[in-house]
């Protein structure tokens, strides 16, 4: 039954775009981010339905978009630049069949980042986009959250829509992204117009939001839980009364703390003492192996150049008894350990150019929606409300993001990358709005005054 729901589902949203075939570009929002390919056993599985929806996206914009409000921006050509460089790096890679492997999906990743704002040309499509990205990211979310409170949590242990370690359905890529986007389920609740505001959108904008933070919880992810920190230091930009909003926070987490489960205490405490815990401890080694191995291979060394690396780490397991205390060592060696981090993914894999571009395409971000906050922010207008808002919201996720990539390796994130196609569609439509509030009205459309009695 669940194969023929997902296959109907899926089946539906493709006909529905016959008739409006904007909405193949959501159906592959959908697509890329619930991979429901991998959910079925038979009727989608035995289909390359990920290129058909892509394919349907581009000749549906192509044949029969209206395109003449389609910008091309600085941004794009930076995902341009990158997607062409990824695709050198590519060619010669240290180990060509594992970064084909990867260059598979990376491709269509940027590529659709891309192309997602040429078809963002109204404020309804940007927040269809917008929709469907959390919708279909809830469809994880709100299993994983409900299964955690059932206790079903565990590091690596979370049983979520599929048995798959990778993608959005690694614990700790879920919980950075379930933590980055809730600032936009936040703008969707209080400005949304496809579903408008109402006592029902609000209770399940606040479910939503709570199984986002439960997230954390039950991959049992130390970086969700420094997410989380972030997000509420964020949130502190757009509250009115500060006091009492840290006071609440200070009140939820004194209450959630004797509910958590000792094996997530546990796992939070070796954030304080790295030494003792082995995966702590090989993260810095492996980030210290690639600044050794970017000396001799400053391009980079293609897609999984991880797989070269050769680390030897100690741990310490310091035990107490009364007054006496016990350090043991233990060395461990290691070999092909990732990256975990993205900083350290695209410089490993594409060189500091790579890495340049990347923190160009990062950073214009976050300078850009600060221009678009603070130019809307003080604006009154009937429909002048939602725009700084939003360009905060996007802020704040790709802030997040920044900081839990950190220590997840998600440089190509294709959730994330269509967060920043939508930061490029809100500026070029804004900015194009601006342009058209300011042109002149042309002679032949003046109101004439009628003449004196």
């Amino acid at each position: 039954m669940l194969d023929l729901g997902l296959a109907g589902f899926v089946a539906g949203l493709l006909a529905l775009g016959l008739r409006r075939p904007f909405l193949w570009v959501l159906a592959y929002i959908y697509v890329d981010i619930v991979a429901p390919q991998k959910i079925s056993w038979f009727l989608l599985a035995s289909v390359p339905i990920s290129l058909i929806v892509f394919v349907l996206a581009f000749g549906g914009w192509l044949a029969l978009d209206d395109k003449r409000d389609s910008r091309f921006s600085f941004r794009q050509g930076l995902m341009v630049l990158l997607l062409c460089y990824c695709g050198y790096t590519t060619l010669v890679a240290e180990f060509p069949v594992e970064a084909a492997t990867k260059w598979s999906w990376v491709w269509k990743a940027l590529v659709f980042a891309i192309f997602l704002p040429l078809t963002l040309r109204t404020r309804l499509r940007i927040e269809a986009a917008a929709l469907f990205m959390v919708l279909s990211l809830s469809a994880i979310v709100i299993g994983g959250g409900i299964k955690t409170l059932a206790g079903g949590g565990g590091y690596a242990q979370l049983s979520l829509l599929v048995n798959d370690n990778t993608g959005l359905y690694e614990g700790s890529i879920l919980s950075t992204v379930a933590i980055a986007s809730v600032p936009i389920v936040v703008w969707l609740a209080k400005h949304g117009t496809v579903f408008p505001p109402d006592w029902r959108v609000r209770v399940f904008a606040a479910a939503l939001i709570f199984a986002c933070l439960l997230i954390p919880v039950g991959t049992q992810a130390r970086t969700g839980l420094l997410c989380i920190g972030l997000l509420a230091i964020l949130s502190l930009r757009m509250v009115k009364r500060r006091m009492l909003y840290l006071a609440l926070i200070g009140a939820s987490v004194a209450m959630a703390i004797p509910f958590l489960p000792a094996s997530y205490t546990e796992r939070m405490s070796t954030i304080e003492n790295h030494k003792s815990d082995q995966s702590a401890s090989t993260r810095l080694a492996v980030w210290s192996w690639t600044l050794d191995y970017v000396r001799d291979h400053p391009f980079g060394g293609g897609f999984d150049s991880y797989l070269a690396n050769r680390i030897r780490v100690t741990t310490l397991d310091t035990q107490s008894s009364g007054n006496t205390t016990a350090i043991e060592a233990t060395v461990v060696e290691d070999q092909a350990r990732a990256f975990h981090s993205s900083y350290f993914e695209l410089l490993g894999e594409q060189g500091w150019p790579g890495l340049a571009i990347w923190l160009l395409l990062q950073f214009t971000g976050l300078w850009q929606m600060e221009r678009v906050r603070r130019r809307w922010k003080d604006r009154d207008g009937p429909d002048e409300q939602w725009q700084a808002p939003l360009a905060n919201a996007l802020q704040q996720a790709q802030i997040i993001y920044l900081f839990g990539g950190a220590f997840v390796g998600i440089g190509y994130q294709p959730l994330i990358l269509c967060i920043i196609g939508l930061q490029c569609a809100l500026a070029s439509y804004l900015k194009r709005v601006e342009s058209e509030r300011r042109r002149p009205v042309p002679r032949s459309t003046r109101v004439m005054p009628l003449p004196a009695a």
